[in-house]
């Protein structure tokens, strides 16, 4: 079920077009890097990556298969990591702390 959900907003994406990138604005930006729970394949990644870009505060994402991580740029004054990774959680994954050797 959450598969088929995550399917339909990405439809929705698709067909609504995505958003502009949000112009840059001057300020401190924060970046977090997640291990995700829930690929199957490069699409989930790539659907992932696709579906963070235009929500609001993000400023950029990169979600890769093989390695089953996010990393995403946001600006800390428009959204909060609760915030993304409710989100993310919204589509079907799950995103935990990524342990760095």
């Amino acid at each position: 079920m959450q598969r088929r959900r995550f399917v339909q907003m990405m439809t929705l994406a698709g067909a609504g077009g995505l958003v502009a990138l949000e112009a840059a604005r001057v300020g401190a930006t924060k970046t977090v890097s997640w291990r995700v729970k829930g690929f199957t394949c490069i699409t989930c990644a790539v659907g992932l990556e696709t579906m963070l870009r235009p929500q609001k505060g993000v400023k950029w994402a990169k979600a890769t298969y093989p390695n089953a991580l996010v990393v995403i740029q946001y600006d800390p004054s428009s959204v909060t990591e609760a915030a993304l990774r409710g989100y993310i959680t919204e589509l079907g994954f799950t995103a935990e702390a990524a342990h760095h050797a």
